[in-house]
């Protein structure tokens, strides 16, 4: 794992909050679970009877928090085309998808200021 975090770029922003995405927004949304974000992409889970498929085009909706110096924070909405750069078989049921955005988010979550977010 630790040559895994030695390619990131910037940190990642660890937080558990929905996501929704498809194919393209006239289809029908599927919701997953945020588990990280970057300005140029994320990682989320979803059950397996609805993940996309390695190299699969997605557009996703998410909510990302952007925090402030006195531990506030406002939510950030964005939606966001991307493209599927790996799928992680969690269990039988479970898939965690990683996806990389065609445009990068215009500021770096993980940066702002460092926190770790359990949003149920």
């Amino acid at each position: 794992m630790d040559s895994l975090m030695e390619r990131r770029r910037e940190k990642r922003l660890r937080y558990s909050w929905p996501i929704w995405f498809a194919e393209d927004f006239d289809d029908i949304l599927t919701q997953g679970q945020m588990v990280d974000v970057s300005s140029g992409g994320a990682a989320f889970t979803c059950y397996a009877d609805r993940c996309p498929a390695d190299g699969d085009h997605i557009t996703a909706r998410f909510s990302v928090p952007k925090y402030e110096d006195d531990d506030s924070f406002d939510l950030s909405n964005f939606i966001r085309e991307g493209r599927i750069c790996r799928i992680d078989e969690l269990g039988p049921y479970v898939r965690r998808v990683a996806v990389q955005f065609s445009e990068p988010l215009p500021f770096k979550p993980g940066e702002i200021i460092e926190h770790d977010v359990m949003c149920v």
